[in-house]
């Protein structure tokens, strides 16, 4: 079951009731006297791509501030490492350190550290406390960092080398995701470039190329199973509606994978690329359907 907080609850319960009213207006005649519904369906298909961006919105939030938290935890654990090298190589306990360091400012990083030092100061070992500490932060790169510290003190070597070079490994791990950023922003500028002039072009052919197209007449196709001689010609009407809807399914498609490509290049996973996705998404239905309601 999904744990929905207050603010998907709300937006959620208000995209429901704009979509409802809405129905209620296409469907039902509350003025007597007026033989036409109070609102079009085109309208409504409008009204609902807005219901549909309002209750996804604060799920791309909370992936925009999953990603920021993420990142800013990262680079908070930087520091958390190097002030641990500096106590461990100044002669204090790995365990008695940390204990020193829950009074220091670390950001997104704070109650995790705090969290930590409670369970040393309880007695708990450090290699159990430390994989609580990274189960609860979920992140590979810490993971993998607590992993080394905990195997080397749990091992009894020099622990100060172990964390110099945690530390170094993850001052580069920083420095190289902070130049991939920087090289693939106008990658990512050009997706989105790109995927607006498509959605343009989409645009053109639906409302400047296809009634002209619509005019020309029906589409036949023959049927010769029978043979050459024995021709059953069949005529099958392709409405502009159903080419309209075609160009929509296109569009979506083409915003939902240019998004998560997006996603896979500037930051290197799959899910960063939801964010993008939605976005492109959000903006291919709230055009098309405004298009449909103020071009057609």
């Amino acid at each position: 079951m999904l744990n929905l907080k207050k603010p998907e609850m709300i937006a959620i319960i208000s995209a429901l009731a704009i979509v409802l009213l809405s129905f209620i207006l296409l469907k039902v005649n509350l003025i007597e006297g007026f033989t036409k519904p109070l609102l079009d369906i085109k309208i409504f298909y409008f009204i609902l791509a807005i219901s549909l961006i309002i209750g996804g919105f604060p799920f791309l939030m909370n992936l925009v501030l999953e990603s920021k938290r993420e990142t800013d935890i990262e680079e908070m654990f930087l520091e958390f490492s190097r002030d641990l090298v500096e106590g461990v190589e100044s002669g204090t306990p790995i365990s008695k350190t940390i204990l020193n360091l829950r009074t220091k400012n670390y950001g997104s990083l704070n109650s995790h550290v705090k969290k930590l030092s409670n369970q040393v100061e309880l007695g708990i070992p450090l290699k159990d406390a430390l994989n609580v500490f990274s189960k609860d932060i979920k992140s590979d790169v810490i993971s993998r960092a607590i992993t080394l510290i905990r195997e080397a003190e749990r091992s009894g070597g020099e622990i100060e080398k172990i964390l110099n070079s945690v530390a170094y490994s993850l001052n580069q791990t920083q420095v190289l995701k902070k130049e991939r950023r920087a090289a693939v922003s106008s990658l990512v500028m050009q997706g989105y470039i790109i995927f607006f002039i498509f959605l343009v072009i989409m645009l053109v052919m639906q409302f400047k190329i296809l009634p002209i197209v619509s005019d020309m007449g029906q589409v036949t196709t023959a049927d010769s199973t029978l043979g050459q001689d024995n021709v059953n010609p069949k005529t099958n009407t392709v409405t502009p509606e159903q080419i309209s809807d075609s160009f929509l399914y296109l569009i979506l498609v083409q915003g939902f994978f240019i998004g998560i490509i997006i996603g896979k290049i500037s930051e290197g996973k799959v899910r960063a690329g939801l964010k993008h996705s939605f976005i492109l998404v959000a903006v291919s239905i709230l055009v098309s359907s405004g298009a449909r309601v103020f071009l057609s």
